[in-house]
């Protein structure tokens, strides 16, 4: 509960949920939401409203291992009572993974320096029910090395315009250059998962990625399409919007805000979306640069 005279701490959080029978990450009226249940546990433990911020705004059907939040709230709860508090009460699709305190002026979103989303390919004709909330189908086995051969031009920073779907829900004030750090495909068994990395990401990016490089497996498409879809400018050019179940926001890296005039070394800190007894199935990320958080959903 709120402690009356206790002065306001900020609490630093990941976050895992299955975005299935969500509405998408932010309050919409009328609709389930990941922030939505997520303040509400909180009210009924500090009986007071206390606003969450988190580093991205999934879409709806979009899931995370790693969503990190952050809030601040006047209590005297220590952090680890705080989290299983939570955890009694958030539903079964939702699960506060790790919570801290955090300096008074962390972010989630301001302080988030990049991301890693997966999206999940079944490859094949036999369904997988155990999986398909989680993975896009497709009914045939795609050409790893001709997707790995279309993915690397798109490293770097660069305009990525044909690959967003609208403006997004509040539009993207910064234009629609971004950088991705990373870009890997690989398969496991039926399951074939690509993997981007970049410092932010315009409104269904990642899924409009996904598409394209679906296409390009497939054999519709040629591997240096895609270099000319991304001179393009314009999501006609593109493939399709990837299905928003197979999408999962893997884990947010956070640091200080570069320094107007001076150059920062590389790095994020990175918080473990999973609890250390679990195998990591993803390797951790290499040394980056900091730049901008991105705010669509991807």
């Amino acid at each position: 509960m709120a402690l009356a005279g206790t002065h306001p701490r900020t609490f630093r959080a990941v976050l895992e949920y299955d975005g299935t029978d969500f509405h998408g990450w932010q309050v919409q009226a009328g609709r389930r939401t990941v922030q939505g249940v997520l303040e509400e546990a909180l009210a009924s433990i500090l009986s007071a409203r206390v606003p969450v911020i988190a580093a991205g705004r999934t879409d709806a059907g979009v899931h995370a291992l790693g969503q990190l939040v952050s809030f601040r709230a006047a209590t005297g709860i220590p952090p680890e009572r705080l989290a299983a508090a939570l955890n009694s009460r958030l539903p079964p699709d939702a699960a506060i993974l790790s919570l801290e305190e955090a300096p008074a002026d962390f972010h989630a979103t301001r302080d988030a320096r990049s991301k890693v989303y997966r999206y999940l390919v079944l490859e094949g004709r036999t369904p997988r029910p155990l999986l398909r909330r989680t993975t896009w189908r497709v009914p045939v086995r795609l050409d790893l090395r001709r997707m790995r051969e279309a993915a690397r031009c798109l490293v770097g920073r660069h305009d990525f315009a044909s690959f967003r779907t609208n403006p997004g829900p509040e539009g993207e004030g910064r234009g629609t250059v971004r950088r991705v750090l990373r870009v890997d495909l690989r398969r496991r068994g039926g399951l074939l998962a690509l993997e981007v990395e970049g410092e932010g990401f315009l409104y269904n990016m990642v899924r409009a990625i996904a598409g394209t490089l679906v296409e390009v497996g497939r054999g519709r498409w040629e591997p240096g399409r895609v270099a000319e879809i991304l001179a393009a400018r314009d999501r006609r050019a593109a493939g399709p919007t990837a299905p928003a179940r197979g999408l999962v926001l893997v884990s947010v890296a956070f640091g200080p805000p570069r320094t107007a005039g001076r150059r920062r070394s590389p790095g994020g800190r990175k918080l473990d979306p999973r609890p250390p007894a679990r195998p990591r199935m993803v390797r951790k990320a290499g040394r980056r640069r900091p730049g901008p958080p991105g705010e669509a959903m991807p």
